[in-house]
């Protein structure tokens, strides 16, 4: 239950990213929803299209469309008080990252996919919408150049995935990745944390 309760919360904050990104880009009321909608409900589809889950769950439950949609809703009509409140928007897409890398990767286990593919699995549901998003707005995903959003999602998706293989109760694990996944999301946006980058090549005056 609790697991489903953050899912949704996800949904909502990455939705709610996703419409804020399409204002920003200047699009129309049809444009910023869907944005909003398939960045909210983008990783989900994907994690279970590489389940082979068809239809995939996120356009056969109703309320995780509903809750996406209505996130977009929300930002249209208050967005300028929501970019006051950006700092609680990042903690709960900090959560959301958690909860959708550990629940993707349980997914993938309940339906019998190895550890590793359950890891790539996990952490694909978390950053998926993301990509989406940077993909209709006609940006380089923020996943390929800034923060450290990935590797978060892949080790709390990593921690499930050894935690079922040892036997650890399943609620331990979920927790475990949900607070280490956001945990580190959280403390790479307060120390303004990247991975590096090559260094660049200057032309060799001959």
């Amino acid at each position: 239950m609790l697991l489903s309760i953050l899912d949704l919360v996800g949904i909502a904050v990455f939705a709610a990213s996703g419409a804020l990104v399409g204002i920003a880009k200047r699009l129309d009321v049809f444009g910023v929803s869907l944005v909003g909608v398939t960045t909210g409900i983008g990783g989900g589809i994907v994690r279970d299209v590489l389940l082979g889950i068809h239809p995939p769950t996120s356009l056969q439950n109703w309320q995780n469309f509903s809750t996406a949609l209505g996130a977009c809703v929300v930002v249209l009509f208050f967005h300028p008080e929501i970019r006051r409140i950006r700092p609680g928007v990042l903690v709960l897409d900090a959560i959301g990252v958690g909860v959708f890398a550990t629940g993707g990767a349980a997914i993938a286990l309940s339906h019998g996919a190895g550890p590793l593919a359950s890891t790539l699995i996990g952490a694909t549901a978390a950053i998926g919408g993301g990509v989406i998003r940077d993909v209709l707005v006609n940006e380089m995903p923020l996943l390929l150049h800034r923060d450290l959003y990935a590797v978060p999602a892949i080790l709390g998706a990593a921690i499930v995935t050894v935690g079922n293989a040892v036997n650890a109760p399943s609620v331990i694990a979920l927790t475990t990745g949900v607070i280490v996944a956001a945990g580190l999301r959280l403390l790479a946006l307060w120390r303004g944390w990247n991975l590096p980058i090559a260094p660049r090549i200057t032309p060799q005056n001959e």
